[in-house]
């Protein structure tokens, strides 16, 4: 799943005030002007992910073929985004409590992403450490609020005595967590069991768009 940039934002609140208006969808033209887009390729863009995350439903061969899809059916759930965690070398943080912070902001979700789980919450991901999980410099990863975590899941490790937080792979090793990255040019992290503490597990990644 993929967070809208604001230009797609704007298109579909277009598409929708223009339908309760005109009581019939927009032409690209229409978008263009009401939205001051560049040009019809950029329009066309925006709408194809627009469509892609099924926000929309597009019919090409016909001028006014763009039918906005019933977002209700598909509930979402707004997650708070309560900070940023490292994909890379350990990032200091305040406190072993700052995921109870108030949240920076927030997205939404597809409730079915979060399949009723509680304390579910959103950090901004920095550094590539985790890139060949999929995860890059920039992404948002679900995590939920977890204090233990089976060998190879992926989880916000807080080090106590650096007061820095991670985001990793955690393995259980004989007198020692190893935490490793997803990038074959990074060492993974070794730590004493005592000197870590899981905060929360991965359970969905939010990747940024490039708008066009």
């Amino acid at each position: 799943m993929k967070t809208l940039s604001s230009k797609q934002k704007r298109i579909l609140e277009f598409l929708r005030r223009f339908r309760e208006e005109k009581d019939y969808p927009p032409t690209i033209r229409d978008i263009l002007k009401g939205c001051r887009i560049s040009s019809t390729s950029v329009v066309d863009y925006n709408l194809r992910i627009l469509e892609k995350e099924g926000y929309i439903r597009r019919d090409r061969e016909v001028s006014r073929g763009i039918e906005l899809l019933d977002r209700v059916k598909r509930r979402v759930v707004r997650v708070p985004i309560i900070g940023y965690i490292a994909a890379g070398e350990p990032i200091p943080v305040p406190t072993s409590d700052t995921w109870r912070t108030e949240s920076l902001d927030a997205v939404e979700v597809s409730a079915d992403l979060i399949k009723g789980r509680e304390n579910v919450y959103a950090l901004k991901v920095k550094g590539n450490s985790m890139i060949d999980a999929l995860i890059s410099d920039g992404d948002i990863v679900l995590m939920q609020q977890a204090t233990t975590a089976e060998n190879g899941e992926m989880v916000a490790a807080w080090l106590k005595s650096e007061e820095e937080t991670t985001l990793k792979k955690l393995y259980r090793e004989r007198g020692r967590i190893r935490l490793q990255p997803a990038n074959a040019r990074l060492k993974p992290i070794y730590a004493d069991p005592k000197n870590v503490e899981v905060q929360g597990k991965v359970i969905g990644v939010i990747r940024q768009l490039t708008a066009a």
